[in-house]
Formats: structure tokens, C-alpha cells, sequence
């Protein structure tokens, strides 16, 4: 069998392909690159009207989720989507719950400027004017009339009661008392008790009857006194009018559109006039009020706050990175005042709900989910589809302080959760409100097909990147290695890796070489520098153990050949650096039953995986050498200087060559490393990591010393994921090293063993010079012995008997 050509080991860019010199000539993507199943999937979701069409984003982190839907929104948002502003405003018949008001994009804060210059105006007009002359010669004519119908009334009543020897005295305001004289003095107990009985009852008639005339007198003061307090309120009414009147109405004109604000300046006109002492009192508690609110000093009951605000009519896209109960949902703040813990609506703050309201709110699905309360008070909103502003005390009913219950804001908003796919799974699986309110599933692509036509696209993807980071622009090559190590990342010529992250790395490394070395392009060589720099920065680990080869503490062959030893290769990973290692499996036979002992799996350092690979290479055994016959030989197989757990069937292959060669008794070529799954008929079966395993013996090959003979037994259907390093390339081009690919255990036996597998014959028998015609004969020959020893013994038990 002949080793793979070098063209099948790597599949090289086709330069002239490439209609560009240089990234610079190149339109940038204004899409992700490779994502049309996801864009499709978005794309439905926000054009659907209903609720519960938001976005569960799904896919492996670097993939370019957020990015994707940041550029998509950015070029297809609904632009006749209307947002509105939402303010917040004073209930003057219920301060506990302040009114919320809807205005157009941007009125929000024209009505608050309004309100300010309004309130500014009245703070210094006001006093001037209530304080000033014209105003309190009015209100103290008005005081004067009132004052001398209620001393009218009353001294009527005293005159009356003077002419009948009774006096009327004002103990306290509003209280009135009618004593009996005594000449100019009243009378005391001792001398009203010695009037004649008709003395005292003329007395005691004549009080009564000036008690009802005097409660006839107090209710005219009281009717005059309402009088008064009417004409008062008319008389600053008609005051507030002449300073105010006309701003109201320019302000209701200018807002007639909107019902709820000309509803809100009304009731402010009309409470005005109930509230002076505001704008009369003196100033500094409201000034220290503002001071602890960090906010103007202005009559606090007639400010807007302008919770959401928009300059312009763009669709609101929100990135909320840290989605905590209070970011998402907003919440009312608290200033402390003279040792008192105060608020009211003016310190209402929105969340990111508010920000996004009537358009897309975008969250990562963790963070959500981590957080305390957040997911279901997010569930509760959508499914509500309005926002209610709770404190998270009462939402754990810790708190009995009196609080606001602000009005809520109706929701329409658009929810982009990006997570992965175990945590979707979950969800799906435990959460049976989530499909309806995340009905779509936008299902990110890892890789993409490699065509002429694609790559073109990749290229531009790559001068979206350099355009967006401001980094240096690519040349042709540099492009061309790049998509080359795309397909490296995606572990198949064929596909291109579609983890931006990872390319926008590598990009940013190339830039960095490229200005150290005061170029002008990114060149390959800048991208083979930034690719050698960061392996050599995670290759600690791998360095280490290379080191062990060399000083012989781990014992590896790769001359030579022994019987029952073979090669096998793995893949270790260390924190996103993954590297090949050279792994010496061994299988011993003796006489037995025909189990095959799996050493890991009994000390419990074998996988589930591992332990499958290795019942499936026994079932194989058995159905090619003890089909009519048992088996009388049995095996144990083990990865020699192994000290932790092993899993998956990658090494099934080797394992099962291994067993071949200690049954057949005929070596193993030392200088040959073997990958590969089997399943129970034989057929080789691809696995993960071929080019870090072919990589990883290679390297063992080069500190040992290359012979010439060395190389890598992998599966066929693995040719397609080779992309290996060039200096494996240009051994092979000089015939230094092979790659061989194999479909069948028969074929991997007969390149490891140097004979022929064989092949059954009609009358069931392999041939003679065969491997498995070796194995053969060793259980034929046991077979025989067995039956000797059964016969030997049946005619000793004969002559016993």
C-alpha cells in the first residue's frame, strides 16, 4: 500500500481564484458570513407581528451571534415600527401612583423643557406677584369683608344678650359661651343660687334663646367664611391666570394631539392654584431636596421625568450586558432627607426593557438565568406585555415601607437571548413557558462548504474584520492562509470554520507582526508568525512531554518491530491547545475461555466509550476465530504508562492489531502509528483529532530519528480532514514519512504485520502464510490439545473404575 500523495495531505488555496490583490479591494460583508439558516430564522421572528416570536440564538461562543444580529438589525430593523417616549408625571388625586405619559419620539423632552421654563417662570413670579401690593390690598379687602360681617353677626347676638343682664364671650376660636351678669361682674354659683327659682329661670330661658340665635350667627360666619375662602381661591386663580394663563394655553394648543398630556396641564393648571406654598415657602428645603436627588432645584410635584427619551426615530437596539433585576426592569430610588428615607416619582429610573421598548432588547442567556428573580419576572413581562416597576423588597415581600406604584408601560419588544445549546436544551426541557414565548430558533452554523465561491466570500468576511478592527489590510497569500487555516480549524478541506472569533484573532496577532515588522499588508509569513507565536505560547504542556520521549522516561518504539505492541496516538487538550502524543499499547495472550481483559475499563480508568471500542474488537475476534469452535485463547490490552482516564474508540484499531499480533504471534512494525474506530465487521471508521495525531508521531519520529520507513495508519474516510503542517508535507514529498489510509482492519494488519491478512475459503480455513491463517492454526492446536487432555482423562478415569 502506498502513502497518500502530498496533494491529498493538504488542499491548498487556488491563487488564481482570488480577483483581488489585496483586502482593500474587496466590498466588506455587511452580513455574517455562512449564517443563512440563522438569518432566515431572525429575519422571520422580527417580521412577525404576534407575541411570543423572540429569539433564542444558539450556538458555540466566537460564532458571531451577537455581531450577526447587531449588523442585521442595523440594516433591516422596521423603521415604521413607532416608538414612543414615556414619561412619568404627578397623580394629584393619588400620589401613590404616579400617571405615565406616551409622546411621540422625542416630544418627551420638548415637554419636559416646557414644563421647566414653565415652573422657572412661576418660582420667580409667583412670589413677586403674591407678595406684591395690588395683590394683598385685594386680598385684604377680601379679608376686611369678611372680618366685619362675622363681627356684625356676632356683636348683634352680644348687644341682645347685653339688654337681658347675659354675657357673650369667645373662650377659643370658634368657641362661644353666654354667662349670666351680675351687675358688670358674672354671676358665681354662691350668687346665682340665691336668686328667687323665677330670677334663675328667666336666666336659663333667656340663654336658650340667644344659644339658637348665636348658632344661627355661626353658621352665617361659617357660610361667609367659605365665602371667603371661594373668593380667596377665585381671587388666585385669576392671579395665577394673569401670570400663567396664556403659556397654559400655548402649551395645550401645542400638545392638543395628545390627549393624556392635555389632560396632565390641565389638572397642573387647576392644582396650581391649591399649591402656592410650594412656590411661596421658603426655598431651602427644596433646595436640599434637590441637592440629595442630585436634580434641579424646582417644585418636585410638577416636574417630568422623562424616564425613555429618543432624538430620533431609529428603532432602539439594546446590548444589556449585565441583566440584573433593576438593569432590566428599572426601579425607584430612594434620597434620604433630614434622617428621612423619601421618593416619589421623580426618581423612578427606567431598565433596559424601558430603553428597548418597540424594539430589541439582546441578552446572553447565563447571565439571565443567573441572576435572582430576573428570568421570571422577564417571562411575567412578555407574557403581561407591560412593565411594572417593582422594588425587589416587595417582589421578596421584605419590605412594608411605603412605596409608589407606578402606572404600567404597555411592552412591545423583541427578546434576543444568544446561549448554547445544552442551556436551550434545558429550557425546552424543564421550562414549559419557554417555547412560547421563544417560538424561534436561530441555529448558528459552525462551519461553511469550501468552493471557489465561498472562499471569495470568507475573503471579504476577512476585510470586514480588518475594516471594523482598523487593522492592516491582507494580501493575497495572507487571505489564502488564513481560509487555509479556517479549513485547519474546521478539521476538513472541504469546510471553512465559521468561529469569527477565532479569525479575528488571528488577524489582530498577523497585524501586530505585520507593524513590528513596519509592513504595509498583512504577508503570510506575518500570519505564520502569529500562528507559530500563540502555539508556542500554549505548547508548555506538550513541550513537556516531548521532553520525556527524549530522556527516554516515556518509552516509545518507532524502529523495529515486537510482537503484541503497537503505536496507538490521542489527542490532549490544554485550555484550547490541543496537540498529538505517541501512546504504546500492548496485548498479551494466554490459554483461556476467550475474554478479552480490558485493563483501563477493571481499574476504572477507561471511558464508556473506550470500554464499547473494546466489546466491539472482541465480538470481531469471535465472529473471524471461534465461529464453530470456542475460542481458547484469552488477552489483555492496556495503554502503558497511562496514569488517568481514557475514553473514546479511536484506538480500537491499534488495539485490535495489537491482539492480532500477540494471537498470530507474528511482530508489529515499530516505526508505523495507527488511528482508528472499527465496528464488528471490520469496516475502519473515521475519528476526531487525525491531524494532531498524525502531527504528534511525526514529532516523536523527529527526536528519535527518522528511518525512512515511518509513518501514520489513519482511516480513508479521514483523507478529507487532513490539513497538516507543511514541514509533514515536504517529509512525505521526500518520501521521509507516509500517511496511510486504510478501509478495513485486514488492510491495517497487512501494512503493520507485513503479511497478508487472509481471506476465508470456502471449507472455512485461512491460508496457510497468512496472519489469520496463523491464528489458525495456534486454535486448531489447542483444540487438539484439548481434546488430548479430554481423552487422556476419560481413559484414566477408565482404569479407575
Amino acid at each position: 500500500m502506498k502513502s497518500l500523495p502530498p496533494n491529498q495531505l493538504y488542499k491548498a488555496c487556488v491563487l488564481k481564484e482570488f480577483p483581488f490583490k489585496t483586502t482593500r479591494q474587496l466590498d466588506p460583508l455587511a452580513e455574517i458570513v455562512g449564517q443563512n439558516r440563522a438569518q432566515e430564522a431572525v429575519r422571520f421572528a422580527l417580521a412577525m407581528p404576534h407575541g411570543g416570536y423572540n429569539v433564542y440564538a444558539v450556538g458555540r461562543n466566537g460564532l458571531g451571534k451577537r455581531t450577526m444580529m447587531l449588523r442585521y438589525l442595523e440594516h433591516h430593523a422596521d423603521t415604521e415600527h413607532r416608538i414612543h417616549d414615556w414619561c412619568y408625571v404627578a397623580n394629584f388625586e393619588d400620589p401613590r401612583v404616579p400617571r405615565v405619559l406616551k409622546l411621540a419620539a422625542g416630544e418627551g423632552q420638548s415637554l419636559k423643557q416646557d414644563m421647566d421654563r414653565l415652573m422657572s417662570r412661576l418660582m420667580k413670579l409667583v412670589p413677586q406677584t403674591f407678595e406684591g401690593d395690588t395683590f394683598l390690598e385685594r386680598a385684604e379687602a377680601l379679608k376686611k369683608e369678611y372680618n366685619d360681617k362675622q363681627d356684625d353677626a356676632l356683636q348683634k347676638v352680644a348687644d341682645q344678650a347685653r339688654r337681658k343682664k347675659v354675657s357673650l364671650t369667645i373662650s377659643t376660636p370658634g368657641g362661644y359661651r353666654l354667662v349670666a351678669m351680675n351687675g358688670d361682674d358674672p354671676h358665681t354659683a354662691e350668687s346665682f343660687a340665691q336668686l328667687s327659682q323665677e330670677q334663675r329661670d328667666k336666666f336659663e330661658r333667656d340663654i336658650t334663646t340667644l344659644e339658637k340665635r348665636l348658632r344661627q350667627a355661626v353658621r352665617k360666619v361659617a357660610d361667609w367664611e367659605q365665602e371667603y375662602a371661594d373668593k380667596q381661591q377665585a381671587l388666585n386663580e385669576e392671579t395665577l391666570e394673569g401670570i400663567a394663563g396664556h403659556q397654559f394655553v400655548a402649551l395645550i394648543e401645542k400638545y392638543q394631539a395628545n390627549k393624556e398630556v392635555v389632560e396632565y396641564l390641565k389638572a397642573v393648571r387647576k392644582d396650581l392654584s391649591e399649591s402656592l406654598e410650594i412656590f411661596l415657602d421658603d426655598g431651602e428645603e427644596q433646595a436640599a431636596m434637590a441637592y440629595a436627588s442630585l436634580d434641579k432645584k424646582m417644585p418636585r410635584r410638577y416636574q417630568v421625568n422623562l424616564l425613555v427619551h429618543h432624538k430620533d426615530h431609529d428603532v432602539p437596539v439594546v446590548v444589556e450586558d449585565t441583566p440584573t433585576y433593576h438593569n432590566l426592569f428599572g426601579y425607584v430610588e430612594n434620597v434620604t432627607f433630614k434622617g428621612t428615607v423619601f421618593t416619589d416619582f421623580t426618581l423612578i429610573r427606567p431598565g433596559s426593557l424601558h430603553k428597548a421598548n418597540g424594539g430589541y432588547l439582546l441578552m446572553d442567556a447565563i447571565k439571565v438565568l443567573e441572576q435572582p428573580f430576573v428570568w421570571d419576572g422577564l417571562k411575567r413581562a412578555l407574557r403581561a406585555r407591560n412593565l411594572q416597576i417593582n422594588s425587589l423588597e416587595r417582589e421578596l415581600t421584605l419590605s412594608g415601607t411605603i412605596s409608589l406604584e407606578p402606572t404600567p408601560i404597555p411592552l412591545d419588544v423583541k427578546i434576543v437571548l444568544f446561549g448554547d445549546r445544552e442551556t436551550w436544551g434545558l429550557l425546552q426541557e424543564y421550562d414549559p413557558e419557554f417555547a412560547e414565548l421563544f417560538r424561534v430558533t436561530a441555529d448558528f452554523e459552525n462551519e461553511m462548504p469550501r468552493t471557489p465561491e465561498s472562499q471569495l466570500q470568507y475573503a471579504k468576511f476577512i476585510a470586514s474584520l480588518v475594516t471594523e478592527k482598523k487593522l492592516l489590510h491582507c494580501d493575497q497569500k495572507a487571505v489564502a492562509r488564513i481560509i487555509e487555516h479556517s479549513a485547519r480549524m474546521a478539521e476538513h478541506q472541504n469546510r471553512l470554520s465559521l468561529h469569527a472569533a477565532d479569525i479575528a484573532n488571528l488577524l489582530r496577532e498577523s497585524d501586530y507582526w505585520a507593524r513590528q515588522a513596519g509592513a504595509k499588508l498583512i504577508q503570510r509569513s506575518h500570519v505564520e508568525q502569529a500562528l507559530a507565536s500563540a502555539e508556542y505560547r500554549g505548547s508548555r504542556i506538550r513541550d513537556h512531554f516531548h521532553d520525556s520521549v527524549r530522556d527516554g522516561t516515556t518509552l516509545v518504539s518507532t524502529q523495529g518491530v515486537r510482537v503484541g505492541q503497537v503505536n496507538g496516538l490521542s489527542v490532549l487538550s490544554t485550555g484550547g491547545f490541543e496537540f498529538g502524543l505517541c501512546n504504546r499499547i500492548t496485548a498479551t495472550c494466554y490459554y483461556g475461555d476467550g475474554d478479552v481483559i480490558d485493563i483501563e475499563r477493571d481499574v476504572k480508568l477507561g471511558g464508556n466509550i473506550h470500554s464499547k471500542g473494546v466489546m466491539i474488537l472482541t465480538s470481531w475476534l469471535a465472529s473471524h476465530f471461534a465461529i464453530n469452535h470456542p475460542m481458547h485463547l484469552s488477552a489483555s490490552l492496556t495503554f502503558e504508562q497511562n496514569y488517568g482516564e481514557v475514553d473514546g474508540d479511536s484506538a480500537s484499531l491499534g488495539e485490535l492489531c495489537a491482539l492480532v499480533s500477540a494471537m498470530s504471534e507474528i511482530p508489529i512494525r515499530q516505526d508505523l502509528g495507527i488511528t482508528g474506530s472499527v465496528n464488528q465487521f471490520g469496516e475502519v471508521q473515521p475519528i476526531g483529532g487525525a491531524n494532531e495525531k498524525i502531527e504528534g508521531f511525526f514529532d516523536t519520529c523527529k527526536m528519535t530519528g527518522f528511518t525512512g520507513t515511518q509513518g501514520v495508519i489513519v482511516p480513508h474516510t479521514n483523507v478529507q480532514n487532513l490539513m497538516l503542517r507543511e514541514d509533514i508535507v515536504e517529509a512525505v514529498r521526500k518520501g521521509q514519512f507516509g500517511v496511510y489510509a486504510v478501509s478495513t482492519v485486514e488492510e491495517a494488519v497487512e501494512l503493520l504485520l507485513g503479511k497478508p491478512a487472509g481471506k476465508l475459503d470456502r471449507k472455512g480455513s485461512y491460508p496457510v502464510r497468512t496472519v489469520f491463517g496463523a491464528i489458525q492454526r495456534r486454535m486448531e492446536a489447542l483444540r487438539e490439545l484439548e481434546r488430548q487432555e479430554v481423552t487422556q482423562n476419560k481413559q484414566e478415569g477408565a482404569r479407575h473404575e
